[in-house]
């Protein structure tokens, strides 16, 4: 996964991301180097965060520009 490019691309540590995602440091860690899987909520906030879609943070594609963001029913 991509996750460590993009972190180190926007200059934060760890710490600053995991606080974001209301997750501990060493979880992010984990989900950074493999070493458990990145749930879905989580992908989507990330995907969020670095203005990506989940695929190229799952390297499915090197296309970096996100999809865009369909609207949520009931907004216009």
């Amino acid at each position: 996964m991509r996750l460590k490019s993009l972190r180190e691309y926007k200059d934060i540590t760890q710490s600053q991301l995991a606080s974001f995602l209301h997750i501990k440091q060493n979880t992010y860690s984990q989900y950074e180097n493999g070493q458990r899987g990145v749930p879905v909520e989580v992908l989507i906030e990330l995907s969020s965060f670095f203005e990506t879609s989940v695929d190229y943070i799952l390297e499915l594609t090197d296309e970096q520009k996100p999809y865009p963001r369909r609207k949520e029913k009931g907004k216009k």
